[in-house]
């Protein structure tokens, strides 16, 4: 839904503040949030070397419309690609 959207997106961004640092501090503070090794790995290899000459605004938050059940308004968000930048 748009409200766990919004939730989920300043996690997002501070998650991949530390993979642009990628140094072993930031690693193990990301390790503290996700468990899944192969998740952070992918992580600090390839979303944080993505975006070391951004400042922020790694996420977008799309709006696509009511769910049809019981009409919450929904979603999407996503990780800018290469392109985005």
């Amino acid at each position: 839904t748009e409200a766990k959207a919004k939730r989920l997106r300043p996690l997002a961004e501070k998650l991949i503040t530390f993979a642009k640092k990628g140094d072993l501090a930031a690693r193990r503070q990301v390790m503290a949030t996700i468990a899944n090794k192969g998740v952070v790995h992918t992580l600090f290899t390839e979303i944080g070397p993505r975006f070391v000459a951004r400042n922020g605004g790694y996420t977008r938050i799309t709006k696509i419309g009511p769910r049809k059940g019981d009409n919450a308004p929904m979603a999407v968000i996503e990780v800018l690609t290469e392109k985005d930048n």
